[in-house]
């Protein structure tokens, strides 16, 4: 498993959507094939957005599609010396003609380049039984479908978040282990059990740097509690439900003081893997790290409000672009498709320690190999099936985010209250989305 920090990376990648796609409305290109002759030399420039190591891996499997279609070419490259650079390579390309036909995008990114004019629109193929598209979760779905009405490309990495807890801080403070039933009256109970200032312990943890890994931690409170983030272009995160999940963690952290505020992002994980926080609601990529501390540790499904565990989660897609010609658009298509199959991906995302693009390689000995390694993957993955409901991919989410994550932090930090911070937090979001 890579020991990557993925909320790092997507936060990062939240700032690079804040400038835009710049040149997107540039020259629509030369036209090529309008005719399909699946037999014609095919030349495909796919850009992985992946590191080194990574990229061999990936190398390999576009080998192995090109000698199974030898009119196919396929030059693989990261695109980018970071992945964080891949908007701004991708606008530069839309500008000046020169973009890929498959590319490595963040979800964050999806409604801008659905946006740009230039990706496929693969709906109608998609639908084709043998693609088994209901394999992929709803979140990872609809972050492909960024307006609902076109499906720009495939899912590519998927995550999401479940509770992690460490099972010696439970059995010192005599507090049965979590299990998926239970409510978040359970976990705020047994966050206050696990407490103790003299040893400087907590029982839970979260972010207060105010950056996404703030915010995507809220949206399942909202969620369950029957909140969206928002109503058509407007935000909607200031409802009743979001004042109630904020004054619940307000509760944990202000009142109870059972939780460890993390300024920045990363000691939390640290403190959990020492066997300071009995708590934290997390994905794979803290495995590798508790796996290397010998933490002992346990996983389940979040905490649920009325039967719902509702998780969030960050999906990234292979974006397929438009060059007019009906035999590019093909061979990407077809490519995509064999590289996110359920036999590929477990050479590939399960290999590399992500967790499976499709529900149906849970059961398949790669991924229980990579289980036997890291406990708990397994159920990180089945809770995808609580992965209903997809962050916006709107333009404003940048602008959106820093406010919920400002108007979180002040009110876990004692500094507002609950109902007038999400209030103006809304106001500046509505700011942002209709500056975007």
């Amino acid at each position: 498993m890579t020991a990557r920090t993925r909320l790092i990376r997507t936060a990062a990648a939240l700032a690079v959507g804040a400038l835009g796609l710049a040149g997107l409305a540039g020259c629509a290109g030369q036209t090529g094939a309008t005719k399909l002759d699946t037999k014609a030399d095919v030349k495909l420039t796919w850009w992985t957005g992946q590191d080194a190591d990574a990229s061999k891996l990936l190398q390999k499997l576009a080998d192995e599609f090109e000698k199974d279609h030898p009119n196919v070419t396929i030059d693989v490259s990261p695109g980018a010396s970071s992945t964080e650079e891949l908007l701004q390579k991708l606008s530069a390309g839309f500008a000046g003609n020169s973009y890929p036909d498959i590319s490595y995008s963040f979800g964050s990114w999806a409604s801008q380049l659905e946006g740009s004019g230039r990706t496929l629109d693969i709906t109608d193929q998609v639908s084709d039984p043998d693609v088994k598209w209901d394999e992929f979760s709803e979140a990872a779905r609809k972050t492909v479908q960024p307006s609902g009405e076109k499906t720009i490309g495939f899912p590519a990495i998927v995550d999401n978040i479940s509770l992690i807890y460490n099972t010696k801080l439970f059995e010192d403070a005599g507090v049965a282990l979590p299990t998926e039933d239970w409510t978040w009256d359970d976990f705020r109970d047994a966050a206050k059990k696990i407490t103790d200032a003299s040893t400087e312990t907590y029982g839970y943890a979260y972010s207060v740097s105010g950056s996404e890994e703030t915010t995507w931690q809220f949206w399942p409170h909202l969620w369950q509690n029957g909140g969206e983030i928002l109503d058509g272009d407007k935000a909607a995160f200031d409802s009743a439900a979001g004042v109630k999940s904020l004054e619940f963690l307000k509760g944990m952290a202000v009142d109870d003081k059972s939780v460890y505020l993390d300024q920045t992002d990363t000691k939390f994980g640290q403190l959990f893997a020492a066997g300071r926080i009995g708590m934290m609601t997390s994905g794979p990529w803290q495995l590798f790290d508790l796996k290397k501390a010998g933490t002992p540790y346990g996983v389940v499904q979040l905490p649920g409000t009325d039967g719902k565990h509702t998780t969030v989660s960050g999906p990234d897609i292979w974006a397929l672009f438009d060059h007019k010609d009906v035999n590019r658009a093909h061979w990407a298509y077809e490519f995509t498709k064999w590289l996110t199959s359920a036999e590929q991906d477990e050479r590939w995302n399960v290999e590399i320690g992500n967790l499976p693009l499709r529900s149906s390689e849970i059961d398949s000995a790669a991924f229980q190999k990579q289980v036997e390694t890291y406990p708990g993957l397994d159920i990180m993955a089945a809770n995808a099936e609580n992965a209903t409901v997809a962050r916006p991919t709107v333009k404003g989410y940048v602008g959106l985010s820093e406010a919920v994550g400002s108007a979180i932090s002040h009110v876990l930090q004692g500094d507002g209250d609950a109902e007038d911070e999400l209030k103006k937090a809304a106001e500046k979001a509505d700011k942002a989305l209709a500056d975007s």
